[in-house]
């Protein structure tokens, strides 16, 4: 496979999954709202915190109010990580590949993107948010969905994957670390104790665990709502699971037997999936959750370099190809 088109798969897959995920942020901050007697625009101000996009936001928006943080992390063309900017983006690299994806897959991903540049003509993601992000939510779904069943499972496809699962366990960390920053302005605090159990259920509504935890769990409580989020083996948003995922598709790739490496993406993705499968969640919070979180995110990072340096570099793309292939056929 060309390098190209291995890039192109990859991050037409990242940018669906992180817009559908902006919208779970904004789905877990705007019921946090609701229960917390924290000012409004310093859980808004939190939310771009979250994100990684405050001096951008500062920039182009300044103060925090639910229009302008709204705007900017859902139709704001200048934030390369608003939900119309990560859609416009994987809709152009569908584009270039589309003689290597399905035409179901082109046809979900341009629904995707009319719908969302007839709703930035109006105020519908203001007037009904939750039915806005649902939308939004729901045609991530569609694309996974299509493109499972109608496009065929060779390498073209495990990039799909492996971009679509790394872009999960980074925003899962992040929908934990919204709740954070809201009840935590100062880093320095740690106070996991104080959190309630109504705002620790948006937490799991917004990443959809809620049903799923309650048959683990009958009680909500911080440290098994931040174990069933980050280390869970079978609930498909939680940080391992996708971790795990990432890694099998990522030795489809390569033809590299599990367990073992011959790359640096493989060799930093397997340190953490063994990382977070021995991970205890006691020993994550007496440490500090959102520490954790942060060196969990810098660590994926590092795994997405590590890809793009072996994968999609000129340099190494064809010596990286090349000996999958012969892993392959030998």
């Amino acid at each position: 496979m060309l390098s190209r088109v291995a890039d192109s798969m990859y991050w037409m897959s990242r940018y669906i999954e992180r817009a559908e995920n902006v919208a779970r942020y904004v789905d877990v901050n705007w019921h946090l709202i609701l229960d917390s007697s924290t000012k409004e625009e310093e859980q808004w101000m939190a939310l771009v915190n979250t994100t990684g996009d405050r001096e951008t936001f500062i920039e182009r928006h300044g103060k925090a109010t639910r229009e302008n943080v709204i705007q900017f992390l859902t139709f704001d063309t200048a934030n390369p990580n608003s939900i119309f900017s990560c859609v416009r983006a994987a809709r152009e690299g569908a584009r270039s590949i589309r003689d290597t994806i399905s035409s179901e897959m082109w046809e979900q991903i341009n629904t995707f993107y009319l719908m969302l540049n007839d709703s930035a003509s109006g105020d519908k993601a203001l007037e009904s948010p939750y039915e806005f992000f649902s939308k939004v939510r729901l045609a991530s779904h569609l694309f996974v969905g299509v493109t499972d069943t109608t496009m065929s499972h060779n390498e073209g496809w495990n990039f799909c994957r492996l971009g679509r699962y790394l872009e999960r366990t980074d925003k899962t960390s992040r929908i934990v670390d919204v709740k954070y920053y809201v009840l935590l302005p100062n880093v320095n605090d740690n106070g996991i104790n104080s959190l309630d159990a109504i705002q620790w259920a948006a937490v799991l509504k917004s990443a959809s665990a809620m049903e799923m935890y309650r048959k683990r769990h009958r009680q909500i409580l911080p440290d098994r709502v931040v174990e069933f989020l980050l280390l869970d083996r079978e609930f498909p948003r939680a940080a391992l699971q996708c971790v795990i995922a990432a890694d099998e598709a990522l030795h489809e790739i390569t033809g590299t037997s599990r367990g073992m490496h011959e790359c640096l993406a493989e060799r930093r993705l397997g340190m953490l999936c063994s990382e977070l499968i021995y991970a205890d969640v006691h020993d994550i919070l007496a440490t500090g959750l959102h520490e954790y979180v942060d060196r969990l995110q810098t660590k994926l990072n590092g795994i997405g370099e590590a890809i793009n340096e072996t994968f999609f570099s000129m340099k190494h793309a064809h010596k990286a190809f090349t000996g999958a292939q012969n892993q392959v056929q030998t």
